[in-house]
């Protein structure tokens, strides 16, 4: 029994590609340590840049496909780029009419490369011809053979959230009135009403501040996850959180958490930084003023959100840009806000006080700017 078992183990050898007529499900990655492609299985291996198929591509015969795409994921056809995302879109293109001229008929190796992330491989799929746009230009409405892209449930998905955002901010201001317009009073934003001063003075830690926190997480961490999605691109968020870009509710509730502890553990960095500088009777200030601006800021994220369910298909780099712009104004204006706050209590002309908002607030500022505004 033993010498059969190692007779067949000996006779197995691995089969050649077989020729695929269109897109599959069966993607392959390349295995560095044996110099070669081998299944990918989503479950065992880890996210990749790079995925192949082997396709049987006639340059006669159209071969259609749709995918939604990332700004510079790009194709390969035979290790030669033919293909390349100029913005986030949906596309469709003619695989057949992407090769090179002279290209031999029979089996071509497709290669779907994303630089700071792995590709959507749901969104994938065989597309019929007639949705085809001329050099791989986007679609609006792409005609494909397979299910729904995901991009649909996400949609789905998104605007339950925004209904549910909706009516927890309802629910708060008929709850807690007072508290809720001491907080979200557009005229006290810059003056100096009494609204303002009596929030600076009351405590931080309240039931109210504490629901408005995660509301204003949940409202981040589902733009984050619609419209900012290179976030998953992270190495360290990657490594310690490896979620996979189609369980958007997962994010959206991983990047809520992440926010909040953000959040709320800044009162522990401002204490810590306090003490090191010696201005520990400004740290409380500091913090209320940054949670109130925050909050405030936060009631323009949903009105993103909505913007995005309405134009990402017509207007994706339009819907890109007003959210990169709301965003940097949430961050940079926090800084702003907090600098005007402190200046109050004591004078920025002060070296040593400059330094302190430098390492609490501006050093801060420029790490979110970059990972969340500047990779798009």
């Amino acid at each position: 029994m033993a010498a059969c078992n190692t007779a067949r183990a000996a006779e197995y050898k691995p089969l050649p590609p077989s020729p695929r007529g269109g897109l599959t499900q069966d993607w392959l990655i390349h295995d560095e340590a044996g110099n070669r492609l081998i299944l990918y299985l989503p479950d065992y291996h880890a996210p990749a840049h790079a995925y192949y198929q082997w396709l049987t591509i006639r340059p006669s015969k159209a071969l259609p496909i749709s995918f939604t795409a990332r700004q510079g994921l790009s194709l390969f056809l035979d290790n030669r780029l033919v293909f390349t995302a100029r913005h986030p879109a949906t596309y469709t293109v003619d695989l057949a009419k992407l090769l090179p001229a002279g290209a031999p008929i029979g089996v071509h190796l497709l290669c779907v490369w994303e630089p700071e992330a792995s590709p959507n491989l749901a969104s994938f799929a065989n597309a019929t011809s007639t949705a085809i746009a001329p050099k791989g230009k986007e679609v609006s409405r792409p005609l494909v053979a397979q299910p729904r892209p995901r991009g649909h449930q996400g949609q789905t998905v998104f605007l339950c959230f925004l209904l549910l955002i909706g009516l927890a901010y309802g629910g708060i201001r008929a709850t807690y009135q007072p508290g809720f317009a001491r907080i979200y009073q557009v005229e006290g934003l810059w003056g100096k009403a009494a609204a303002e001063q009596d929030f600076l003075t009351k405590p931080t830690i309240t039931w109210l501040n504490l629901g408005l926190v995660l509301l204003f997480s949940f409202s981040f961490a589902l733009l984050l996850v619609a419209i900012h999605t290179n976030i998953q691109s992270i190495v360290i968020l990657r490594r310690l959180f490896d979620v996979p870009e189609s369980a958007i509710v997962v994010r959206v509730l991983l990047y809520t958490a992440l926010i909040a502890v953000f959040i709320i553990g800044k009162y522990l960095f401002l204490e810590l930084m306090g003490y090191i500088f010696d201005v520990a009777e400004l740290v409380m200030v500091q913090y209320r003023e940054f949670v109130r601006t925050i909050l405030f800021m936060g009631l323009f994220l949903p009105l993103v959100m909505f913007l995005y369910l309405g134009l990402n298909q017509r207007l994706p780099e339009t819907v890109l840009w007003v959210s990169n712009g709301v965003v940097s104004l949430l961050l940079i204006g926090t800084v702003l806000r907090v600098a005007r706050t402190l200046s109050q209590k004591a004078s920025l002309l002060n070296l040593h006080l400059f330094s302190y908002l430098c390492a609490t607030e501006v050093i801060p500022l420029v790490i979110l700017l970059k990972l969340i505004v500047f990779t798009y």
